[in-house]
Order: C-alpha cells, then structure tokens, then sequence
C-alpha cells in the first residue's frame, strides 16, 4: 500500500511542477486536464502527509517518553500523547485504504432512474407515486435538481411508470444502490376489511452517459411521434410534441412527453436511450463477474428484493445490509441518508476485502 502511495504523492508533485509551467498554462485544455487529475490525486496526498506527520511525531514521543530524568507527570503527559497518535495513525491507514480502492467512473455522473409498478394493481401503482415523491424530495435535501423525462399515472393519481433525470454531483455514487425491488405492505384504502396487501414497484438506477460513450446509429432507431396525453389519457397538447423512440436491434422503446417542444422531447428520450444500451452492457459485464459480486451491495440486480416498507409498523427495512429503521414517515419523506450511508459502508468493506 505504501509503495503505491508514494508513487501517487510523486505523481501529485510531478503534476504540480508541470501547472506552474508558463508553457503548460498557455495551453489550456492540457492545463485543466493537469488540475482535474491533481484534483483527483489531492484527498490521498492530503491524507498521507497527515499520516507521515503523525508517524514522525509518534516516533518524537516514544524518544522524550524513553529519556530518563522525566517527572511522572511529564511520563503520563507523553503516554497520553503517545495513545492520542496511535489512534490517529490507525483511523489514517483505514482511511487511506478507502481512498485507494478503485472509484467507480460513473460516480460523479447525473442519474436516469425508473420506477414502474409491479405487482399488487392500483396499490402498487400508489406506491410507484410514494416512492417518485421520496425521491424528489431527496432530491431537493441533497440539493440536486429533478426533471421529468416521462409520468405514466393512473386514474387515482397511481403511478404505472416514471422517468426523470437527477443532476447533481455525486448523484449516482449515491442512488446507485437503490436498484431492484421495494415492497410495501399496508391496508389499502380501497380495502374494506382492513387485511394487509404485499405490492411492490422497481427501481432502475442508470448514470447518464455522453454521445461519445455510447454511439448510436440513427438507421437503427425508429421515431414515432404522438400528441401528450395526462391521466387517463385526457390529451394535453394539441401537437404532436411527444416522441417515442423503438431501438431495433434490442427492441428497448423509449417515450418522452414532458416537454411541449418536439425536439426537447426527443433530445431527452436519446439520453434515456443512451442510458439503458450503457445499462445493458455494464448488466452483461456484470454476468461475467458475478461470482465476485456476489456479495457485494448494489449489484445491480433488477430481481433482487432490496427493501420492504411496513406502513402499519412504521419501519423500513433494508434487506442488503439487515438495517431496519422505525421512522418510515420520514424515510418516506427523503430522508434516506442513514440507509444509502450505511450501503456504502458495506460496499466499501466488501471491495476492501477484495482488494
């Protein structure tokens, strides 16, 4: 581990020489190429030196501690300063360890995700909509900015399927572990009896990707156009603003009707697009690598059953991690901090092991 970190400190000032170069200032995009990567390297340099100056002061206290001639106030004095580092020391080689595990690329992406109901009718149509209020409301508690791609909802104000971006930094290193199943059991309000139903609705968690990332050959997309329409079908545009998008050689489709302009709504329904094709390779790369996978959060797995939502016991459980918490009101209202920090924990634990 040491070795790798003095090769990365040797990096960072190698790269520092170089964005104090007139030469290198000049040119500006490989001056900002220069500081994007020093911007990379700058948390583990910054860790390590703290690391190196708390060994050395360790090293200065066990000398004074070791002299003779000390007083017993000034031995205790230096035992406790003594205990104080190697505290120190020890959380800083866990936090290096962290900071060298491989990042993910997509991390500081923006973020597609997907919610469609699934089983259990209008009730787990109602939960599609719980769940897109959780999400926009953690949205705008992270400070991210939330915009509808595409909203299929029922009659009762259910939701069968709903598109939306989510920009901000750090948006996917968070919400990509929300992937895969949520089930909610609760007593509809349609329920005259008062039993317990069991409805679920999935997640699907994609970065956005760039053109460059993903090429698609305009042959092999076929572009319908239709007029927008709202709940239960009533039409809200009078032109044909909406778009539809079929990819014929994996047959994905793709609609966008949130925009009243043409051109809007097919520029979004690409990045969606674009997005799934990326989803798909990666799921394939995943396939490959599944034994060691395997146990490691957020795999991804569109069938994995990730949480329950117990209304009438007030909790949410994540099964992932074996994490319940009795404040599903507020969980519900976006704040599921606790729950994501806690998969990231985990996940870092299981790819430390790796490593």
């Amino acid at each position: 581990m040491f070795s790798k970190l003095d090769f990365i400190k040797e990096k960072y000032e190698e790269l520092s020489g170089k964005a104090s170069d007139p030469e290198v200032i000049s040119n500006q995009p490989e001056w900002q190429k220069i500081v994007k990567e020093m911007g990379e390297l700058e948390p583990v340099v910054k860790a390590y030196g703290e690391y190196i100056k708390n060994k050395a002061a360790l090293a200065d206290t066990e000398e004074m501690l070791n002299m003779g001639g000390l007083a017993d106030d000034e031995k205790e004095m230096f035992k406790e300063e003594l205990s104080e580092l190697k505290e120190k020391i020890t959380a800083g080689e866990e936090a290096l360890r962290i900071l060298l595990l491989p990042k993910d690329p997509n991390d500081d992406k923006n973020v597609i995700l997907e919610i469609r109901a699934g089983t259990g009718g209008d009730e787990a149509s109602l939960f599609g909509s719980d769940l897109l209020r959780m999400y926009l409301r953690y949205a705008e508690r992270r400070g991210w900015k939330a915009e509808m791609i595409d909203l299929n909802q029922t009659e009762l104000g259910g939701t069968k399927e709903a598109i939306l971006m989510i920009k901000g930094r750090g948006a996917y290193s968070r919400l990509k572990y929300e992937s895969g199943v949520h089930r909610v059991q609760r007593v509809p309000e349609t329920e005259a009896s008062g039993r317990i139903h069991t409805s679920a609705a999935t997640v699907a968690v994609m970065p956005e990707v760039e053109d460059v990332e993903v090429e698609i050959d305009p042959n092999e997309v076929r572009v319908d156009v239709f007029r927008s329409s709202g709940n239960g079908g009533q039409s809200v545009n009078t032109t044909d603003s909406a778009v539809r998008l079929t990819h014929i050689p994996t047959g994905l489709v793709v609609s966008c009707q949130d925009e009243k302009s043409q051109i809007k709504n097919k520029d979004k329904a690409f990045k969606v697009l674009r997005a799934r094709l990326y989803d798909l390779a990666l799921q394939e790369q995943n396939k490959e690598q599944a034994d060691a996978r395997r146990s490691m959060v957020g795999s991804g797995d569109r069938s994995e059953r990730i949480r329950t939502y117990n209304f009438p016991q007030g909790r949410v459980s994540d099964h992932r991690i074996g994490l319940t918490l009795y404040k599903l009101a507020a969980f519900m209202d976006g704040d599921i901090d606790e729950v994501i920090d806690g998969l990231i924990t985990n996940d870092r634990a299981e790819r430390m092991k790796a490593f």
